[in-house]
């Protein structure tokens, strides 16, 4: 139904156009008005005074070390390689791949596991460690790596790790005045398949939460299954014996009862050749 004209009425059209200034074509100034209006309001809005911003999530954090557990990234090992022949002494490192070692256990003290493709012949640390004079360059350093990981020595491809599974660790029971605190780590060493029963004393220094086992035992190669290396009929090649250092880091553990009594760790790797009472040899035990 149409409205007559007239009658006071306003049609819709009508309204919206004086919403927004008028007809097209006209003069908008209700548009002109709601632009500057908005022009003048801020783009964002105060925050309230009494608004609470959420707090930011914490920094997630690096779990603790379990008590007794090794620092594989702080800890190394040292093997002492004599000369036969016309040959020369070396020095080796390696890492250990996890371990873990509790002070004051009677039984079941802990293991740890040797890392062997990690041993590397006559690098500078290695060679100063041990106190051996001199440098060995990249290429024979590369060769003696080499034969050493070898299938005719340690055969690394066959046997990647070696274990020194820990029975007791236990500190003397009648401990020398003014000595440096020990602790006996007695168990089982197992290289290139072969197991064998070892004593190794080891002296304990302590720095916060840090506990430094030093210690260092000697094996023959040959208890192990191992032929030592020789080239040239003999002319060049190594002993039997190797002197094995450990330089261990461990997260400080409860049971290590008298921790707080132990003195910073100032023991070094021992150099060189050992004196025979710096060590104990491996005692005979059977194979596996």
């Amino acid at each position: 139904m149409m409205t007559p004209p007239g009658d006071g009425r306003r049609s819709p059209r009508s309204e919206v156009l004086s919403l927004v200034g008028g007809p097209v074509g006209s003069a908008p100034s209700g548009l002109v008005f709601v632009t500057l209006l908005a022009m003048a309001l801020p783009t964002t809005l105060p925050l309230d005074a009494d608004a609470q911003v959420p707090p930011a999530a914490p920094a997630a954090q690096a779990p603790l070390p379990t008590p007794g557990e090794v620092d594989t990234d702080g800890s190394r090992i040292y093997v002492f390689v004599g000369k036969t022949g016309l040959g020369h002494d070396h020095g080796i490192v390696g890492r250990l791949v996890s371990g873990r070692v509790i002070l004051d256990a009677p039984q079941n003290a802990g293991q740890l596991v040797f890392d062997m493709p990690s041993f590397l012949a006559d690098t500078p640390e290695a060679r100063k460690a041990l106190g051996l004079a001199g440098e060995t360059d990249a290429s024979t350093r590369k060769q003696t790596t080499a034969n050493m990981l070898g299938p005719d020595v340690l055969d690394v491809a066959r046997h990647p790790t070696a274990t020194f599974d820990i029975e007791s660790a236990l500190r003397p029971q009648r401990p020398v005045k003014g000595a440096k605190p020990t602790v006996d780590l007695v168990g089982t060493f197992t290289l290139h398949g072969v197991a064998r029963k070892v004593v190794i004393p080891a002296e304990v220094g302590a720095a916060g939460r840090v506990l430094r086992l030093v210690g260092s035992f000697r094996i023959k190669q040959t208890d192990f299954g191992i032929k030592p290396y020789k080239k040239f009929g003999g002319v060049v090649g190594v002993a039997d014996e190797l002197v094995i250092h450990g330089d261990i880091r461990i997260a400080a553990t409860p049971v290590a009862g008298r921790a707080a009594e132990l003195t910073s760790p100032t023991a070094q790797p021992p150099a060189g050749r050992l004196p025979a009472e710096q060590a104990v040899p491996a005692t005979s035990g059977g194979g596996r």
